[in-house]
């Protein structure tokens, strides 16, 4: 043994916490901390680019190959499921804790009423109220003009944003909210840090749609982080952000150009 080498408890736990802080760094790197970064990123570019923000648009789902639907739809249902890797990354690093993998984050069907019903609630309170401040920062010149979906008039169009808006809840609330507030949790954090660690991650990968995007999205995961406390089940949160994300793009579809109050590119 090397002089001055340690061993035991102490050392044991050192290198425990090491582990888990290299691991929760690698899975946000992989998914939704590069996805803050590249947010970041854009949005710089729309501050310096000429014109104010609200005459920029940043677009969701958008297509890949235009002209070409069957590729196209390859493209889209690749990127759908490529994007849920990190979840299953997670189950698997869960797995190996000795927890039960996702269902130790309440991402399950043991309790499909309870998710759906409390999801539902939840997604008519943020959903609302979060037009509105959409509608409010862009009109103030703090957001980019937000378009949903621009994809082409093709048979399926909305499977594909149903399934895109699933995926992001999935993604978002299994990383963000039950994987990182366990992990942060495991390395000591306090509550309120944690709490403030998740919110401003969800905030800042959404920078790419403004300050509004920001601030919004960073109010709706403190409203997460708290129900996931009080719940322990990220089902009702997958619930909501699917359905609130579902209303976004589909309706969009629906009605893009045919009502005065919804900005368009």
């Amino acid at each position: 043994m090397l002089p001055g080498a340690r061993t035991g408890p102490a050392s044991g736990e050192a290198v425990r916490r090491r582990t888990l802080r290299s691991e929760t760094l690698l899975v946000l790197a992989l998914s939704l901390g590069a996805s803050a970064v590249s947010s970041l990123i854009s949005f710089v570019g729309a501050l310096t680019r000429p014109g104010g923000l609200r005459d920029q648009a940043a677009n969701l789902n958008a297509s890949h190959a235009p002209g070409r639907p069957w590729l196209d739809l390859s493209w889209q249902v690749f990127g759908i499921a490529t994007a849920l890797v990190p979840v299953l990354l997670v189950a698997h690093l869960l797995l190996r804790e000795g927890a039960p993998g996702l269902r130790a984050v309440g991402f399950d069907r043991d309790r499909p009423g309870f998710d759906l019903t409390r999801g539902t609630g939840l997604a008519a309170t943020i959903g609302g109220a979060g037009l509105l401040f959409y509608l409010g920062a862009r009109a103030a010149g703090f957001n980019l003009t937000v378009v949903p979906e621009s994809l082409p008039d093709v048979w399926w169009k909305i499977p594909v944003l149903v399934a895109s808006a699933v995926q992001n809840a999935v993604l978002e609330e299994v990383v963000v909210v039950g994987y990182l507030l366990r992990r942060l949790g495991q390395l000591g954090w306090t509550p309120v840090a944690a709490l403030a660690a998740s919110a401003v991650l969800r905030g800042s990968y959404h920078l790419y749609q403004g300050v509004g995007g920001f601030i919004g999205n960073m109010v709706m995961g403190v409203v997460f982080v708290l129900l996931y406390r009080r719940w322990g089940r990220v089902g009702p949160l997958v619930a909501a952000h699917a359905l609130i994300d579902i209303v976004a793009f589909v309706g969009y579809a629906l009605l893009a150009g045919k009502v005065g109050w919804l900005p368009t590119a």
